[in-house]
């Protein structure tokens, strides 16, 4: 009888533990509400951090997936009729809304040192410089990024995991969110980082388009090509040739391999020079292809090698078209370092000199280095968010359709029809795999026009992908986002027409 409980008591422990692990789900909506503190350019503002998930549903109204959210609100504003709104997301695909959460716009940010390298102990510390005292803010994770997921185990991956639907499903969660709190008459402001700028470009018209909401703003943060003169993701021949060599030039200054007569110079002074080479004499030379006179080669080799920092030889063997990978394991190979992809501030050390491209994306590893264990603990011992679910800083989102990628002509568009909305691009210089000429030629091209011109704006750092993590950038950044946000509110009663 003993041994028959015994067996019994076992048969219900595992019963148990089993239904216990069936049920660790996400909520298809909740929130959590906390309330703080922040000192922002020595002011104090009290904030609502309202943590939560609202869901995606399908035609039929029922929830299909939840996106996991914070949102972040000034509680000393009695009246948000003109209080902006900024809705941000980060890229990958498959990243998470974390970095620019904890690192940029937000009323925490990371413990870091002033350049952006990670420190012991890990955690969280008040930002001085965000932008919540003049916005509210919401962070958004896409399907299957940070707390996000598929709650229909019957529902087609593939309406997520694309350019165009990802579009599609977030403009109509968005459409919800603004009237779940009640901001459809507040300024509102898209940003995105990386992938995400092809995200919010595209929202911006589908939002004028299917939901009916116009936006003041649109901030693209590092942005890639928004299929504008690219092939495969990324711009090839003579043009991608020739918009990367300022980057080059950026990260040979930064790590002191240029000729002493550039080096001399200050970073913005030589990196017009190399621009105005590769506009102007570089690309059409390497566009005349195997046909280029030697003579031409050679002195386009010569110039590179000057603005680069790497071999005349090198540059040769590669026909003047060098891949950035091959970049970033040759710029230091005499010393034994690699630089990183998204950031060529930093160094990384490799198995063996040899070879055309670095065994591992050095300043990646030092990002999530500090990233994981401060969100980790921030949602559960501050935001008081507590889940047994994995918080995915990259999530599985493969593969994505990237098949019409229309996004740069989807923004053009949303501007001509709203003469309220205003674009800022902001680059780091020493960013490898979103280069900053790359992002000003995008922006060059987004109205071919010039007749909206003056609404575009473009802001270079000195740091990479996420120039935020260097303490001056932060500041600078975040003010020219305020700076950006005033200008693009037009006086009360200003009608939008041309």
């Amino acid at each position: 009888m003993k041994k028959l409980l015994s067996i019994s008591f076992l048969l219900m422990l595992i019963f148990s533990v089993s239904g216990i692990a069936q049920q660790v789900t996400l909520p298809a909506d909740s929130t959590v509400v906390t309330n703080h503190e922040v000192s922002i350019k020595g002011k104090k503002i009290p904030y609502s951090a309202t943590t939560g998930t609202q869901p995606v549903w399908d035609d039929n109204g029922n929830p299909i997936a939840a996106l996991f959210y914070t949102y972040y609100k000034r509680t000393d504003i009695k009246d948000d009729t003109m209080r902006p709104l900024v809705i941000s997301f980060n890229g990958g695909p498959g990243s998470a809304s974390v970095w620019m959460h904890l690192a940029y716009t937000g009323p925490k940010i990371l413990k870091i040192d002033d350049e952006g390298y990670p420190i012991q102990p890990y955690g969280v510390k008040d930002n001085p410089h965000s932008i919540l005292d003049v916005a509210d803010i919401v962070f958004v994770n896409p399907v299957n990024t940070g707390y996000s997921r598929i709650l229909d185990p019957e529902a087609d991956r593939r309406q997520f995991f694309g350019v165009n639907q990802d579009i599609a499903y977030l403009s109509k969660w968005i459409n919800a969110f603004v009237h779940r709190v009640n901001r459809w008459r507040s300024p509102k402001y898209l940003i995105g980082e990386s992938y995400g700028t092809t995200r919010v470009s595209g929202l911006a018209n589908s939002l004028q388009n299917s939901q009916w909401m116009y936006l003041n703003g649109v901030i693209l943060v590092s942005p890639t090509e928004l299929g504008i003169h690219s092939g495969a993701g990324r711009r090839e021949g003579p043009l991608g040739a020739a918009l990367r060599v300022p980057y080059f030039t950026a990260a040979a200054w930064y790590h002191n391999k240029l000729p002493s007569d550039l080096q001399s110079k200050d970073l913005d002074e030589v990196l017009e020079i190399s621009e105005k080479y590769s506009l102007e004499t570089l690309m059409p030379i390497i566009a005349k292809g195997g046909f280029v006179s030697d003579s031409e080669r050679d002195q386009a080799a010569t110039e590179m090698a000057r603005l680069s920092g790497i071999s005349k030889k090198a540059i040769l063997q590669y026909n003047l078209d060098v891949p950035t990978s091959f970049y970033w394991k040759e710029l230091l190979r005499e010393e034994g370092y690699t630089v990183g992809r998204l950031d060529s501030r930093y160094k990384g050390i490799d198995r063996t000199d040899g070879g055309d491209s670095p065994d591992f994306n050095s300043e990646l590893t030092s990002w999530l280095h500090s990233f994981t264990p401060a969100i980790n603990y921030y949602f559960q011992n501050e935001l008081n968010w507590n889940t047994d679910i994995k918080y995915n800083m990259f999530g599985p989102v493969h593969p994505w359709d990237r098949s019409n990628n229309n996004t740069g002509e989807n923004l053009r568009q949303a501007m001509a029809q709203n003469p309220y909305l205003h674009v800022l691009t902001q680059s780091g210089y020493y960013d490898g795999a979103t280069k900053y000429f790359d992002a000003k030629y995008t922006m060059w091209q987004i109205d071919p026009s010039g007749k909206m011109k003056d609404r575009l704006s473009f802001k270079g750092y000195r740091s990479g992908h996420m120039m935020y993590l260097r303490a001056e950038d932060l500041k600078n950044a975040n003010d020219d986002i305020r700076e950006f946000i005033k200008n693009s509110i037009p006086p009360a009663g200003t009608p939008a027409k041309y």
